[in-house]
């Protein structure tokens, strides 16, 4: 594995290596993403043997211009075209018909693709110089934390990549919100880094989804995913603290407060051996960028249990307890 800076020299390397079949782990504005030619198969094969990803989960391609996505889909409607001009590039995936070129690998046999357009310089020059499109789910063991940063991908794949182009921390810091263009309705299939309320501005309503999807159609829709080592625990802030005298190892135990006002309302929360807050003053942005690269840190500490709180629901904060109860899938304590 070697590791590159942002400079033009290094991303044209980092675009060459994609088309020649290598794998090159991109920086984007919402996770680091493990980039392969998304019309290579065989390419796009070592991101799943290199994620230990199954065959059936989705991937995500990457354009780095809007005419890039003739490309890869076959039917473009009008309500698709209105969010791609008013919210691309940005942290939303939209998925639609596919074209009979792409590749099944890409798509798990599915008659879809699912696209985004990301609004981060880096990935689109490194899209741009490797003259094809890029299929890039997140640069992390399947399942697990996704990299906000070029030293996570570093801990968790290694030699598994052919090459990392650091471009400092991702600013949305949460994968993209997925959006189900090609049926009858609008439908939301992962809420992410753009909030669902923005998307309903411009085409109105958005069906929500309501059980675990029988297929798999994009990627986050498994109902473990996301997680840390440690066993993560999602709850409201009332119930949170009457958790405390549960816990039997206080000093590998970590919370995560939404805010700083979540602290000062629990009384003991100082004797545990991490509180983390993922805003003072609550703000969701900053919040939603923190988030995995917390759960990251948390995992390099010896932390065996983390006690998260539940945020608010709106904006982003519906993306952020979606990673959380996927996180906390596991643990089978999510106590709504």
């Amino acid at each position: 594995m070697e590791l590159l800076d942002s400079s033009d020299k290094s991303l044209k390397l980092a675009g060459q290596a994609i088309a020649a079949g290598k794998l090159v782990v991109i920086p984007t504005e919402t996770v680091y993403g493990l980039g392969a030619d998304a019309f290579n198969p065989d390419a796009v094969a070592r991101v799943f043997e290199a994620k230990r990803r199954p065959s059936f989960d989705p991937l995500i391609v990457h354009i780095a211009r809007l005419d890039q996505i003739d490309r890869l889909v076959s039917k473009f409607t009008s309500k698709a075209r209105l969010l791609a001009e008013n919210l691309w590039p940005g942290p939303l995936t939209l998925v639609l018909p596919k074209r009979s070129e792409v590749p099944g690998i890409v798509t798990s046999g599915l008659d879809t693709v699912a696209v985004r357009f990301p609004s981060q310089v880096l990935a689109r020059k490194i899209i741009e110089y490797s003259g094809t499109v890029v299929a890039a789910p997140s640069a992390n063991p399947f399942g697990y934390v996704s990299p906000t940063t070029a030293h996570h991908v570093a801990r968790s794949l290694g030699d598994r990549v052919d090459f990392i182009v650091d471009g400092g921390a991702c600013e949305v810091g949460l994968e993209s919100s997925v959006l189900d263009m090609a049926g009858p309705a609008p439908r939301l299939l992962r809420p992410g880094g753009m909030p669902l309320e923005r998307i309903q501005e411009l085409i109105g309503e958005v069906l929500l989804p309501q059980a675990p999807e029988k297929v798999v159609t994009s990627p986050g829709q498994l109902p473990s995913h996301y997680a840390p080592h440690a066993k993560l625990y999602l709850m409201e802030r009332k119930k949170l603290h009457s958790a405390f005298g549960m816990i039997k190892n206080p000093d590998t135990t970590a919370f995560i407060l939404f805010n700083a006002e979540a602290r000062d309302e629990m009384t003991g929360i100082e004797s545990f051996g991490k509180v983390e807050i993922l805003s003072d003053k609550g703000d969701m942005r900053e919040a939603a960028s923190r988030l995995f690269a917390l759960l990251n840190e948390l995992d390099t500490q010896g932390i065996e249990s983390i006690y998260a709180e539940r945020v608010p629901d709106l904006g982003l904060g519906r993306a952020i307890n979606d990673r959380l109860s996927r996180a906390s899938y596991k643990a089978k304590l999510r106590l709504d």
